[in-house]
């Protein structure tokens, strides 16, 4: 049995942790009396927030792509999408146009993690049903289509 390969989760944890320390930083800066800190304390929060809600879907997706399909785009799938939400968390802090296109990436790659389940899910019911695997067609499609993933 094949073991599942993603991106090492001690670089997500570290990433978070990267996110949890700006927050924190942030919020020992403010004081209360100026309205700028006060917004770069609230682009922080929000920043932060926006990527703990994506996570549980980052999460499911990649597990499912890795285990259904193929582990090898989906662990590259998975490391391009931990940078472009650092992307999308620095840019936040910025102006929140500056955030835009690493969110509209970050939509992309769960949008390929997603197709790779997909993909999975009805190879399985093909080979169930009709007695067709097309695994090895599945896997040379998603190996070709993953470096597209770096094309902005």
């Amino acid at each position: 049995m094949e073991s599942v390969c993603g991106p090492d989760p001690s670089i997500s944890f570290l990433e978070r942790a990267f996110f949890a320390s700006k927050v924190e930083h942030e919020s020992k800066s403010y004081n209360g009396k100026t309205l700028q800190r006060t917004g770069a304390f609230e682009r922080v929060f929000t920043a932060n927030q926006n990527c703990e809600h994506a996570y549980p879907t980052f999460l499911a997706v990649l597990w499912c792509a890795g285990l259904l399909c193929s582990q090898a785009p989906a662990a590259f799938a998975g490391l391009m999408y931990l940078f472009v939400r650092q992307k999308y968390f620095v840019g936040y802090l910025g102006e929140r146009t500056q955030s835009t296109p690493g969110y509209l990436f970050g939509k992309r790659i769960i949008l390929f993690l997603f197709l790779m389940s997909v993909a999975g899910i009805l190879n399985y019911y093909l080979v169930l049903f009709f007695g067709s695997d097309f695994e090895m067609h599945i896997k040379a499609i998603t190996n070709t289509i993953s470096p597209l993933l770096l094309i902005p």
